[in-house]
């Protein structure tokens, strides 16, 4: 009997932890719900907030992202009727919490508080008064024998008492398999809700796939398309060219643009190539360009006037010198002439004075 009602206080005890994760799924929801219904009771307040369900949750995603559908196509009305549809299986299971708590939970803690544990306090009072016994026994002839047969009475009552108490509680077993009962029934409500429920919501959706499925199919239209001009002559456009028309140009019209435009720039480049350094008429090229063709002649011109005086200044005397074969004048801290690399540099400066008078 004793370890039918230790199994029995270890069975309340694991059966109401799983039917809590049972209801309650989600770890930190549950350790979050907890410390806020505990400061609701200390701030006095007389009910927390729930516990979230995920059915809650996936209502409010299907409703937001319905509501930005809108009603234009047949997503977004779907999305809505499936998430009050998912609200509502939500708010029966917040019944089946509330009806589980007060029909299975709670009478169980009940038991688990009370009766297990007046059992318990019974069997440890029990097992003193034994112990306490088993001494003065050992001890008999020593001790008087009054207080060995006091030991012995409160013994005995003590283990009348537990028995008795372990005895009904066996005895009343029965109120334990009613409240099994009632979490079955609870159950049953709920999942007889939650099929009427997802029933007319399935009605609703094979109705509007019905009406889809006659309804013509539309035909893509599309918008106008952009067009593309290349400006002539000087006007130009603030968005590069780039113009929405309602009614769009033949086809070829693009085309003969960009051909004309094109023409008349190369030609203008032409005209610039073949006049080299000379005047030449002013085209749409050159007078988008005229500082870059007109300074090169001048440019030109100035580094081959200073070419031609440092030949004069320097080249000159270094070939006479060269060819006079003047004695080097000794120094201590100059060295000596070489003239090798003198008439290089020589000959060099007068090729490339050369070269730049032929081609001027």
């Amino acid at each position: 009997m004793e370890r039918k009602v230790d199994v029995t206080s270890r069975a309340v005890m694991e059966i109401m932890t799983k039917t809590i994760e049972y209801l309650q799924p989600n770890p930190a929801s549950r350790a979050k719900l907890s410390m806020i219904n505990t400061m609701s009771k200390i701030r006095g307040q007389e009910k927390g907030p729930g516990y979230p369900q995920a059915e809650a949750l996936l209502a409010e995603a299907m409703l937001k992202f319905g509501r930005e559908l809108g009603d234009d196509c047949n997503f977004g009305p779907a999305l809505g009727e499936v998430g009050e549809a998912m609200r509502e299986l939500s708010e029966v299971k917040d019944s089946l919490d509330m009806e589980v708590k007060q029909n299975f939970i709670d009478p169980l803690q009940n038991l688990h508080d009370k009766d297990l544990r007046e059992i318990q306090h019974h069997l440890k009072k029990l097992e003193g008064r034994r112990l306490d016994f088993d001494y003065k026994k050992k001890r008999q002839g020593k001790i008087p024998d009054e207080e060995l047969r006091q030991a012995l009475e409160k013994f005995d009552e003590s283990k009348e008492i537990a028995e008795s108490s372990m005895f009904n509680l066996l005895e009343m077993d029965i109120e334990q398999v009613s409240q099994l009962s009632a979490l079955v029934q609870a159950q049953l409500e709920y999942h007889k809700q939650a099929v009427q429920i997802l029933q007319q919501v399935t009605v609703r959706l094979e109705e509007r796939i019905r009406q889809a499925s006659s309804q013509p199919r539309r035909e893509y239209q599309p918008k106008p398309r952009m067009s593309l001009e290349f400006p002539s002559g000087d006007s130009t456009q603030p968005n590069g060219g780039l113009s929405h028309m309602g009614t769009p140009k033949p086809a070829g019209h693009h085309h003969i643009q960009a051909s004309r435009s094109c023409a008349s720039d190369m030609l203008g480049r032409l005209q610039v190539l073949n006049a080299g350094s000379q005047e030449s008429p002013p085209s749409k090229w050159s007078l988008q360009r005229p500082y870059v063709l007109h300074a090169y002649p001048q440019i030109f011109k100035a580094v081959t006037k200073a070419m031609k005086a440092t030949v004069i200044i320097i080249g000159i005397p270094l070939c006479c010198l060269r060819t006079l074969h003047l004695p080097a004048v000794p120094n201590p801290v100059t060295p000596k002439v070489n003239w090798r690399v003198l008439e290089s540099l020589a000959g060099g400066i007068l090729g490339l004075a050369l070269s730049l008078h032929l081609s001027v």
